[in-house]
């Protein structure tokens, strides 16, 4: 499902939403940093090396680094949240070898449950309170992220830090793109804007300008699509801030690459896979489509990633045995079909084998690799809720919720079906938004949904080449303007190299 076209109508969806969603009202929270009990057991834990004749080098070194706060973009999915601390150690013992002060390192997904964290900008006044006097930069990386930290202190020593600077490894849009609102059409090239994945950094100077900025007016309610790229926006326009400085020593290249020798960052671009794959008769797909797209949809699903799928089903507003659909008796509607996506849920949970222990719900446009989907899965646990996807976000400068995109598909364990049936949110109309409701749902139910980059709402060529670059993709969405056979075997179709060792393979974006 897409909406970027009409965020009018979803902003009116949004508000009713509101109006008659049957769970209690979403709070907005207060945030608060704690950092010392975590920096007082890790100092205590790690080993410190003892003071050599390089002394003086050795202090200025520990000073800049304690001068330097490193926030993780973690998540609390079990997965997720270890990858996270596993990072964490790795910054702290390399900090030891470096002198006895450790520098702060901040999980996001730790930060009191602030459902807004993730999008960094709610975060900016508390930084500037708590590290505005003390520290000279902010510094962000995503779970898989690999810093070099003598590296990062050089190249953070060549900047002045008693300026605003927005550093970065810089995305651009080859063309313009409706993630991006369409922006800069005339020629989307200009703006640049960073790859999370290398690492990015604030000074102080800019986040308490920033501060100052959020503090004088508020963040508007409004839709968190593309965060990296409505960050850069963000600063540039609304505060009055610096573009981004593209630094060449931030990197997604792979660690173990012969490109990495002048790089502060690299990256980790293997698809996660933590023992076996799943199998594929334990994920459950359910397709959602109607009679109209019959002809036109279904043909490209059995032509590319169906024969991927042991358990399969199509729902439509029409029974065709020809492929076969299953009519669950809810009308179609036109846009949001959220009682059609209830009854999947009711579906799974009844009528599918229990031992069945993953539900995945795409759209009859998307384009997905269940192999790669059972390379994925290995590493979530499906006795834990688990709800992955892209994720998006909703209202949450003002205590919203996040929600995952439903035309990348959308990702269930049995447990979260089994939590959400058992509450009693439900859709407050039969045409609402699914994926909105059901992030309304999660998040009143305090379950959080899980991120994924590698689901996409959009297709290849609405992304930058070096975002792609180091990902292997799971889906794709729409097919405007486009051959969806040609792309799923270009993008997602596995070849040998990957099935033998899941390694990123080569794209080649101009034969889309």
């Amino acid at each position: 499902m897409s909406r970027e076209p009409g965020f009018d109508r979803w902003l009116l969806y949004a508000a009713c939403a509101h109006l008659f969603f049957l769970l209690p009202p979403l709070r907005s929270r207060a945030f608060a940093v704690s950092v010392n009990p975590e920096g007082a057991e890790d100092e205590a834990e790690l080993p410190v090396l003892q003071k050599s004749g390089k002394s003086g080098t050795i202090s200025k070194t520990s000073r800049e680094l304690k001068e330097i706060v490193f926030i993780i973009q973690s998540q609390s999915n079990s997965f997720h949240a270890k990858r996270a601390e596993d990072l964490k150690r790795d910054i702290l013992k390399q900090a030891a070898d470096l002198g006895k002060e450790l520098p702060t390192v901040l999980l996001i997904h730790q930060m009191d449950g602030h459902e807004g964290a993730w999008t960094i900008l709610p975060l900016m006044r508390d930084f500037s309170v708590t590290y505005g006097r003390n520290s000279s930069w902010i510094f962000f990386c995503e779970e898989d992220t690999r810093i070099q930290v003598v590296k990062l202190l050089e190249t953070l020593g060549r900047f002045d830090k008693s300026k605003e600077w927005f550093l970065g490894k810089a995305l651009y849009d080859e063309e313009s793109t409706i993630i991006h609102h369409y922006a800069f059409a005339e020629n989307p090239t200009v703006f640049k804007f960073p790859d999370f994945a290398a690492g990015w950094a604030l000074s102080i100077p800019l986040v308490n300008k920033l501060a100052k900025k959020l503090k004088s007016e508020p963040l508007k309610s409004d839709f968190t699509i593309d965060l990296k790229h409505e960050i850069a926006l963000y600063i540039w326009q609304k505060g009055e801030g610096p573009h981004l400085t593209p630094v060449p020593e931030f990197c997604t290249d792979d660690v173990n690459s012969y490109k990495v020798d002048h790089c502060a960052t690299t990256f980790s671009n293997f698809l996660p896979l933590c023992g076996e794959p799943v199998k594929k008769e334990d994920i459950f797909v359910a397709v959602k489509t109607c009679q109209k797209f019959h002809g036109e949809r279904i043909p490209v699903v059995k032509q590319t990633w169906e024969r991927e799928a042991a358990l399969i089903e199509y729902y439509s507003d029409y029974a065709d045995v020809s492929i076969p659909t299953i009519d669950l008796g809810i009308p179609n509607t036109d846009r949001g079909h959220c009682g059609k996506t209830f009854a999947i849920l009711e579906r799974f949970l009844n009528h599918s084998s229990p031992r069945t222990p993953w539900l995945v719900i795409v759209d009859d446009d998307t384009l997905i690799s269940i192999f790669r989907l059972q390379k994925l899965l290995s590493c979530y646990d499906p006795s834990e809720p688990v709800f992955l996807g892209e994720r998006y976000g909703y209202g949450l400068g003002t205590g919203g919720y996040s929600y995952i995109t439903g035309g990348g598909g959308m990702v269930f364990s049995r447990t979260a079906v089994q939590k959400l049936l058992a509450s009693k949110c439900r859709c407050y109309s039969m045409d609402a938004p699914d994926d909105m409701v059901l992030g309304m749902c999660f998040s009143g139910l305090g379950i959080p949904i899980t991120h994924s980059p590698l689901f996409h709402q959009a297709r290849p060529m609405d992304y930058p080449r070096g975002y792609l670059s180091h990902q292997i993709p799971v889906s794709f969405h729409k097919h405007w303007n486009i051959d969806p056979v040609k792309v799923y075997f270009t993008w997602l179709a596995p070849n040998t190299e990957e099935a033998l060792n899941g390694k990123k393979v080569g794209y080649n974006r101009e034969d889309l």
